[in-house]
């Protein structure tokens, strides 16, 4: 901990972070992308009880809420179903939608991942729905659990970076992710933020959480590649400038996929809060600019808010021969269809 911790307060190793001069900067400087006052929608149908065996079902809820279903158990990241991400309800980043399911649709919850304690990832109100409905696991980066007792929860396993927790069939992996965590003007940087893999025997399973680029990545595909899928944001990156060491562009999570070498990519973090500068349209729209660019390895998914989707098993060369630390071999794209946004990513 001690290369990310200091003084008190937790820190990117190597990146120099904005101060309030550059905020201010970009507060004066604004120029906000478009966005609808409010999309249409309607929920997507109710997904399974469960997944068993090696499926691996992933249901796009919108934002970073992502429901993972697989060997019997339902994983629910950063999930938020508030109006607003926001301490207060007259105030702060608006919803522009409806989360892709009704919360009533969702399955029982066994587990949640959580990266960070940001309103828009750390949502108390539904975080305490969650807890008096179903009672689930609730995995946390250093800093966090207080504030989950709090709500009730019981069963929490609060981790650094690279430390590990057995639950079920699978290993539970915190990795690093570049961000930073606040709740209020004087608790900067107090508590972790973070990724997390989750090895299981239906394949590896990354959620970056929210992140700007960085080497870590290359870590995490030495670690624990092959990887089956993996949760990248692609949202809330304008101005380049001001938001790079916190947040994605769609072009550097095309790389990231491509780093990582995972089987099958899906976007989060986009299309629902107004976070930054970018439009609405603008990260699915750059996201497909810059995998058309690209010419080889794996779908790059866009999934419509409330679809879930079987991702595609590992070709079974690459699952037989694939060893942690060691690249994986080449693989056969698989194709996608229709449904949402399917691209070819890599070198």
């Amino acid at each position: 901990m001690d290369q990310h911790f200091r003084n008190g307060r937790f820190l990117n190793p190597g990146t120099v972070e904005h101060g309030f001069r550059a905020l201010f900067r970009w507060i004066r400087n604004r120029t906000p992308g478009p966005w609808p006052a409010w999309i249409p929608s309607q929920p997507g149908p109710p997904p399974p009880a469960q997944v068993n065996g090696s499926d691996l079902r992933v249901t796009f809820i919108n934002h970073s809420s992502v429901l993972l279903q697989t060997a019997g158990c339902n994983l629910l990241t950063d999930p938020i179903w508030s109006r607003r991400a926001s301490p207060v309800s007259f105030a702060g980043p608006l919803r522009h939608r409806d989360p892709g399911l009704r919360f009533e649709d969702l399955p029982r919850i066994d587990a949640i991942l959580l990266s960070h304690n940001h309103y828009d990832h750390f949502d108390k109100p539904t975080l305490r729905r969650l807890c008096r409905r179903d009672r689930p696991v609730v995995f946390c980066a250093l800093g966090d659990a207080p504030a989950l007792r709090r709500l009730g929860f019981r069963e929490i396993y609060e981790k650094d970076w690279e430390q590990s927790q057995s639950w079920g069939p699978f290993q539970v992996h915190c990795v690093p992710a570049q961000h930073f965590a606040a709740r209020t003007p004087f608790d900067r940087n107090r508590t972790l933020w973070c990724g997390w893999v989750l090895e299981s025997p239906s394949g590896n399973i990354y959620f970056a959480g929210d992140t700007g680029f960085g080497p870590f990545f290359e870590q995490v595909r030495k670690r624990f590649a092959p990887l089956r899928l993996a949760l990248l944001p692609i949202g809330a990156f304008a101005p380049e400038w001001f938001m790079g060491p916190v947040h994605m562009t769609p072009e550097q999570a095309v790389e990231a996929c491509r780093i990582l070498d995972a089987a099958t990519a899906v976007g989060i973090h986009y299309g629902t809060f107004a976070l930054a500068d970018d439009g609405y349209a603008d990260p699915p729209a750059r996201l497909r600019q810059a995998l058309h660019a690209a010419r080889d390895a794996s779908p790059f998914w866009l999934l419509p808010e409330g679809e879930g989707r079987l991702v595609p098993e590992l070709p079974l060369e690459t699952a037989a021969v694939a060893v942690p630390g060691q690249t994986s071999p080449d693989r056969n794209p698989i194709p996608g269809d229709r449904a949402a946004f399917s691209f070819r990513t890599g070198p």
